[in-house]
């Protein structure tokens, strides 16, 4: 504990510098083509990429998370570890809602217990450990954990810092406007689900007003429909930039293609729970009373039936990386003692054969579409790679506002899922994905395929609350081991982040993949 209370002093000291205004404010709009489609503007009711880049609009949160994974001063200037379990917050003078009213501890506590104690349990993964925030005066605040918890800074940048006034709004309220108050660069114009939100400048923002006077951002999840708009010099910036786009846009004197490498592990989940799984039958089409996905050596031969390396290059069109395990080379928490698994359906056939399905089964895979980088061209691939060794998969694509849901609860047999790891480490995403769904602790709110692993649990259960950074790292490599050396889930590719934009915006890409307008700058 004495490691962790020196860093954090040191982390609060550092944390008083305040992020540096940006200038140069200026009455051009700003229009975003967004690659995805928010299910809605209330910031606690789903922690998904789409709602939680939207809501950074509009609100703000204690701490900064930066596009590197860094914590940096936001709404809280200055931070410290009281103990093992209490963290205490100093927060920013004179900051306003985008209703005039003023922000203070109140909205700090009501936002944090809102965010945790949601039905939806959308945010449990970050809120879990968090027993009590309380007001200590009107400008500081102290979070209790139950454990120990070296990631709650970390966890702490993803709740959105709401005014107390809407602390019991419905999901509606915030959608149509009337809670969508933050302390945010931008404020609420309009809210139009599917198609754009539009905001306004808020010229009192403490760090400084947006380049922007008004941004809107377009939900345009179709590639075509995305290339098309920035090809006409309707939009500034789109996300996901389509490879068979990418030649047009190097082309143009007017536009450029914006790379960088991103956080985000696309993977396969599988049904390891049910005795007999909805979506697998016999080979023949007849019921089948086992569930196949149980036994190690199906999923082994269905990761060796997938040619990753073919999908990254051919399917992606070089807009991904292979990946063997949550985090790759240099993050904490990546294992050497994982084995990559290769590509080889002769060996599949007879791990199958050996599982005792010769003839393989009946399967249908299910994935979203307009949600990750060719997730519904990557879902048909395995698909046909999966017939090459004897399993018959029917492929079923679904919009991501049917499919986000009910992948997350369970409902599919094998399914295309994906993680943005951006705390840079091994914890959030084992108690996301892998860890026993216990709605009480918080853990497995994405564990779509069941997963129960008591070893994992008990491992987990040490590297959350372990605060000696020395100590974590081997419990973190051994969680890569535990989930990737059994093949709970299937590692397919980390997404590269390839933006398309005028020659007149410049934007440095994120890690986490989030397309912030605030960020955009005038190239001049």
């Amino acid at each position: 504990m004495t490691n962790m209370i020196v860093k954090s002093a040191a982390v609060a000291l550092l944390a008083t510098v305040a992020i540096p205004a940006i200038s140069l404010a200026q009455s051009a709009p700003l229009i975003i083509g967004m690659s995805t489609t928010p299910t809605t503007l209330d910031p606690h009711e789903d922690s998904s990429a789409p709602n939680n880049a939207t809501s950074r609009h509009i609100w703000d949160s204690l701490i900064n998370l930066t596009g590197t994974s860094a914590n940096e001063p936001e709404l809280a200037t200055a931070w410290k570890a009281i103990d093992s379990t209490h963290w205490e917050f100093k927060l920013r003078e004179g900051v306003k809602f985008h209703d005039g009213s003023a922000f203070d501890a109140q909205d700090v506590v009501a936002s944090l217990l809102r965010a945790r104690d949601k039905p939806s349990q959308g945010f449990a993964s970050y809120t879990r450990n968090i027993v009590a925030v309380t007001a200590k005066d009107p400008m500081t605040v102290v979070i209790e954990t139950s454990v120990p918890d070296p990631l709650l800074l970390n966890s702490v940048s993803r709740v959105r810092i709401i005014s107390s006034d809407c602390a019991d709004a419905s999901v509606q309220e915030f959608d149509t406007g009337a809670c969508a108050i933050g302390t945010g660069a931008y404020a609420f114009s309009s809210f139009t689900p599917g198609d754009r939100l539009v905001l306004k400048r808020n010229d009192d923002y403490f760090a400084g007003p947006s380049h922007w006077s008004d941004v809107t951002l377009r939900f345009l999840p179709d590639d075509g429909a995305r290339l098309a708009s920035l090809l006409s010099n309707e939009i500034e910036i789109v996300e996901a930039l389509p490879a068979d786009g990418m030649a047009r846009v190097e082309e143009s004197d007017d536009l450029q293609v914006i790379n960088g490498q991103s956080s985000r592990l696309v993977y396969m989940g599988m049904d390891v729970s049910k005795d007999v799984s909805p979506f697998i039958q016999a080979a023949d089409g007849s019921p089948l009373d086992t569930n196949p996905l149980k036994d190690e050596r199906v999923r082994r031969a269905i990761l060796m039936a997938i040619n990753r390396p073919a999908i990254v290059d051919r399917v992606m069109q070089k807009n991904g990386t292979v990946a063997d395990q949550f985090v790759a080379e240099g993050y904490m928490g990546h294992s050497d003692a994982v084995e990559p698994v290769g590509y080889d359906p002769e060996a599949a056939k007879a791990l199958l054969a050996e599982a005792g399905y010769p003839d393989g089964f009946r399967i249908t895979v299910h994935g979203p579409s307009g949600r990750y980088v060719k997730d519904s061209e990557v879902v048909q691939a395995v698909g046909q790679m999966l017939a090459r060794i004897g399993i018959q998969a029917q492929v079923e694509v679904q919009p991501w506002s049917m499919y986000s849901n009910a992948y997350s609860e369970g409902a599919f047999s094998m399914f295309l899922g994906s993680w943005g790891v951006n705390t840079g480490e091994t914890t959030n995403p084992t108690v996301a994905l892998v860890a026993t769904r216990n709605e009480e602790k918080g853990t497995g709110r994405y564990n779509g395929g069941g997963i129960s692993d008591p070893q994992i649990d008990e491992v987990l259960a040490k590297a959350s609350s372990t605060l000696d950074e020395a100590e974590r790292g081997p419990l973190l490599e051994e969680l890569s081991e535990l989930t990737f050396g059994k093949l709970w889930l299937l590692p397919m590719h980390y997404e590269n982040v390839v933006l398309g934009a005028k020659s007149s915006v410049r934007y440095a890409p994120r890690g986490d993949k989030y397309t912030l307008a605030y960020f955009v700058e005038p190239a001049e």
